[in-house]
């Protein structure tokens, strides 16, 4: 039981328990002497963890940095690494000194203040609203002006209350950990399990039991011939025709004896680059696709830039997309694609193209194909350029794709969908728990400034096994025979 209740804790101002940004007798130390550095990217947002094992020279740093001891607690000034929380109480130091970013304020706490109830204090969620209202400067370089921190109040327990507060704390927040560690390990087991499935898909082996149940269908050779004999038939352009390129041997695997391998050109009846110009965006109009807007294979309507009228037209000269045409990203995002779905009005920006399956070829197999382990790791070979990496349009084409019966694909298709809906549910059911866990933890610290943590707290594994369920298991492993 704490000695005295939250109510009659004194408030004070942040100035009467810490120093802050300390000065430092800088004569006491030899320019030769080894420090720790800590930039601002060796704290960890949200966490408390810092790294120290990067050195320099005292003389090096003595200028143009901020010092600080251990115990200290560093508090990230500038948006938007305060709002992240990057906060930190200072560790073991080389030679017992450190400096860092001069975008750290540092608290350094009285003697009779425990540093890690100082740092939870002011890593709380909503101690950090607080300071981002109180932020100075332009827009991209606001900062936590010092005489906020001076001015802010902080309940003030004894030493020992401060300490059983810190010790109910961090026993919280190592079950809490525990279960988000759970969490993302789930996470991980469902992205391999898509991954897995939709390698299964094109190897064949989610439809084993139909080519049994299916043996006289129609094998793919036939398929691709027919198609590759329409597009001869119909050839119009200048000049003799030139046969479609061959699919790349070197991408060649596994597939069931009915299906054939054709690169992506063979398969596709047109297969167009975006304009080469940056269209000019406004606030309405029509999306304009960019490779942001298909990460993951999900088209992004919704958040497109916009163009107007007079720029639809020209970045549709050459091509209009139509329901069922792949847009596909060649930069940034490099080798997602995304089928046009019915009534669209679209245009693509930069860094796109655009492909239209043959008649017999599923679009959404399509989907599977390239979004999937095959079509990705495709997509990683043929990017080129480091600064600004980018897929050639001549390289997609030569993309090698398993084709199936027509009749094959619907079903791979039906198969796919059905697990990947389970898959994305549980993806949800997972996030929502992750962002529940994030409540619980600011939950965990209005306690304990408030006084109720210690005396009046559930025992933390059963409050997880109430706030996170999915946590409180084992993540189940899974197959691609599920």
């Amino acid at each position: 039981m704490l000695n005295k209740p939250s109510a009659t804790w004194p408030q004070k101002p942040l100035s009467e328990v810490v120093d802050l940004n300390p000065r430092l007798d800088k004569s006491a130390y030899r320019d030769d002497l080894e420090v720790s550095f800590v930039p601002m990217a060796a704290v960890e947002a949200g966490s408390g963890r810092m790294e120290v094992s990067q050195t320099k020279h005292f003389g090096a740093v003595k200028k143009g940095y901020t010092p600080f001891k251990e115990g200290d607690v560093l508090f990230a000034k500038i948006t938007p690494c305060m709002e992240n929380g990057k906060m930190a109480v200072v560790p073991k130091l080389i030679n017992d000194i450190g400096f860092g970013s001069t975008e750290f304020h540092v608290l350094r706490p009285h003697d009779v203040i425990d540093p890690r109830y100082v740092y939870y204090f002011v890593s709380a969620q909503g101690f950090r609203r607080e300071a981002a209202h109180h932020m100075t400067g332009a827009v991209g370089q606001k900062r936590v002006p010092q005489s906020f921190l001076e001015e802010a109040s902080i309940p003030v327990p004894l030493l020992e209350d401060q300490q059983r507060i810190v010790a109910e704390i961090e026993k919280q927040f190592s079950r809490l950990d525990e279960a988000v560690v759970s969490l993302k390990r789930t996470k991980a087991n469902l992205k391999r399990y898509k991954a897995a499935v939709l390698k299964a898909a094109v190897e064949g082996k989610l439809t084993e039991e139909w080519r049994k149940q299916h043996p006289d269908v129609e094998p793919a050779s036939e398929l691709l011939e027919g198609i590759l004999a329409e597009r001869r038939a119909k050839w119009s352009g200048r000049g003799k025709y030139t046969e479609a390129a061959r699919p790349d041997p070197n991408n060649i695997g596994p597939a069931p004896s009915s299906w054939a391998w054709a690169s992506l050109e063979q398969l596709c009846s047109r297969f167009v680059d975006s304009a080469h110009r940056t269209p000019h965006y406004g606030e309405t109009g029509v999306p304009a696709l960019g490779p942001r807007d298909v990460v993951g294979g999900k088209l992004n309507v919704k958040d497109a830039r916009r163009v107007n009228d007079t720029e639809y037209a020209i970045q549709t000269a050459r091509h209009v997309p139509q329901a069922g045409d792949i847009v596909y990203s060649r930069e940034l995002s490099l080798g997602w694609g995304a089928v046009i779905p019915p009534a669209a009005r679209v245009c693509l920006s930069q860094g796109m193209c655009l492909f239209r399956p043959q008649e017999g070829v599923d679009p959404r197999y399509f989907m599977i194909v390239l979004n999937g382990p095959l079509g990705r790791h495709q997509a990683e070979l043929a990017a080129t350029g480091s600064a600004h990496p980018h897929i050639n349009l001549g390289d997609i084409k030569k993309y090698s794709v398993p084709l199936p019966p027509s009749a094959e694909q619907e079903q791979i298709v039906a198969e796919v969908e059905r697990r990947l809906s389970v898959i994305a549910e549980l993806e949800a059911t997972v996030e929502a728990n992750l962002t529940r866990a994030e409540r619980l933890r600011q939950s965990i610290l209005s306690e304990a400034f408030s006084g109720r943590l210690v005396t009046g707290a559930k025992s933390g594994r059963r409050q997880l096994k109430e706030e996170l369920p999915l946590a409180a298991e084992s993540p189940a492993e899974y197959r691609t025979s599920r």
